[in-house]
């Protein structure tokens, strides 16, 4: 019995699941190239790795505590 394939390529819904963003905004996003995305014909995808990748590059970490 093989094991199902696990899709690298998300499109637009399961993005917006994934991330919590709204389609609207997405498409914003890609419109002016502020997330990675994969264009195969008219179709734009997305790459979970690229997406794991986008999103810890712009996490904001917290600032160290200052000890008095």
């Amino acid at each position: 019995m093989r094991e199902p394939i696990e899709r690298r390529l998300l499109n637009i819904q399961e993005v917006a699941a994934y991330t919590g963003l709204s389609t609207d905004t997405l498409y914003t996003m890609v419109s002016q190239r502020r997330i990675p995305y994969v264009k195969m014909g008219r179709l734009t995808k997305f790459d979970r790795c690229q997406l794991d990748e986008w999103i810890a590059q712009n996490s904001v970490m917290p600032l160290p505590r200052k000890r008095p």
